[in-house]
């Protein structure tokens, strides 16, 4: 899986299809368990039609983790490139400032983190998203 990163704007917003968001609640890193796997990833999902894919993140954010209240900012956009298929999409940072109730999803656990736990999901992926959170989180004066 080849990962590619762009600045915001170089990728249509008409082209994303998924958001993914790197969540930090009371400064831990906030991860989920799909219920159909053992695994950790950060919070994400497709874009419905006709939403923007900044919804898309707090709507993917809401149903996988239960927060209520986010200060979310795009970070950049990315493509999955399989050599078969290239899909585009916008990784998030959010601090979430109030979590609710888990809604009823695909999600069967909440865990935060110190660190990217070492059980993930997506393991070519996960890895080089945080990075680059972490990079932009150091490298940004809007946080």
């Amino acid at each position: 899986m080849k990962i590619k990163f762009f600045n915001i704007g170089k990728i249509s917003e008409k082209d994303l299809s998924f958001a993914v968001i790197s969540a930090n609640y009371n400064g831990k890193w906030v991860y989920v368990k799909h219920k159909d796997r053992n695994s950790w990833e950060i919070p994400g999902g497709h874009r419905e039609p006709g939403e923007r894919i900044d919804e898309t993140a707090k709507r993917e954010l809401y149903e996988e983790t239960g927060c209520k209240k986010v200060d979310l900012v795009p970070i950049c956009d990315y493509s999955m490139d399989d050599s078969i298929n290239e899909i585009f999409g916008r990784l998030f940072f959010a601090i979430i400032k109030e979590m609710g109730q888990l809604p009823l999803s695909e999600v069967s656990e909440v865990k935060l983190f110190d660190n990217l736990p070492n059980n993930l999901t997506y393991l070519d992926v996960q890895p080089k998203l945080f990075k680059t959170t972490l990079s932009f989180i150091k490298n940004c004066e809007r946080i």
